[in-house]
């Protein structure tokens, strides 16, 4: 009877041990794939956050570069570098009246570079001729349009120093840009507007005052047509010369 008893309880202690590592075996199990579970989920957001790489893409700064605009500080090294690129000298002017040509001078190599970036950046076309002065002088270049005034600003604010040439002067269908007559004692040009010696004596008064840059070489009727429109009390034509300019050769 004894013996019966002690082999029972050796088999109640045997069943104990193996319930109880299977239990811990059973919990270690799963307490690895719990862990492996939020691991794998942990991870899974991380790399899929949507919002993570967005937050990414706004902290970086780009710089944005600074559209080029002329000034009095680079307008020599700009022209001299445009004009051994750009080397035509014949530019023809078109209007509602016909159109003339215009042979600009090799001599002033910056008023010349200037006219030619002028017209392949088509800022005459947004101008007219809006002073006539009859038996004396054309002079286009300007406008009362905002697309003029737009396209000023993204060219630059910039005044051209004089290329006196040397025994030329004012005569009749010489071409020349203005100048501001306050302040500017060294009789820089303005860059954007310019005139035609309509005088059949030509206009010596200015010889000296302004840059003479070019001639006109064909099509001078036409000028001749312009000078004679009917303009207001401020010389300015009671209809609008339109221009389109476009460069030859």
């Amino acid at each position: 009877m004894s013996l019966t008893k002690t082999f029972l309880s050796l088999l109640v202690l045997f069943t104990c041990i193996s319930i109880s590592c299977e239990d811990t075996q059973s919990k270690k199990n799963k307490t690895t794939t719990t862990e492996a579970k939020t691991l794998k989920k942990d991870t899974a957001v991380v790399d899929s956050n949507p919002k993570t790489t967005a937050i990414n893409k706004d902290s970086v700064t780009t710089k944005k570069e600074e559209p080029f605009k002329i000034t009095n500080d680079n307008l020599i090294d700009f022209f001299t570098q445009y004009g051994k690129e750009n080397q035509e000298t014949i530019v023809r002017i078109k209007t509602r009246l016909g159109s003339f040509d215009i042979q600009l001078f090799e001599e002033t190599p910056i008023h010349r570079a200037n006219f030619i970036y002028l017209v392949k950046q088509k800022y005459f076309d947004e101008t007219f001729f809006y002073r006539v002065s009859k038996g004396f002088v054309i002079q286009g270049g300007n406008s009362d349009r905002t697309e003029m005034s737009k396209k000023r600003f993204e060219i630059g604010d910039y005044t051209i120093p004089q290329e006196q040439l040397k025994g030329v002067q004012h005569d009749r269908g010489m071409v020349a840009l203005s100048k501001q007559w306050v302040d500017n004692p060294s009789n820089r040009s303005t860059p954007y507007e310019f005139f035609v010696v309509v005088a059949q004596n030509g206009a010596h008064h200015l010889d000296g005052e302004h840059t003479i840059f070019g001639k006109v070489i064909r099509g001078m009727s036409t000028v001749d047509k312009i000078s004679n429109v009917p303009v207001d009390g401020s010389e300015w034509p009671k209809e609008n010369i339109f221009i389109t300019a476009e460069v030859i050769k």
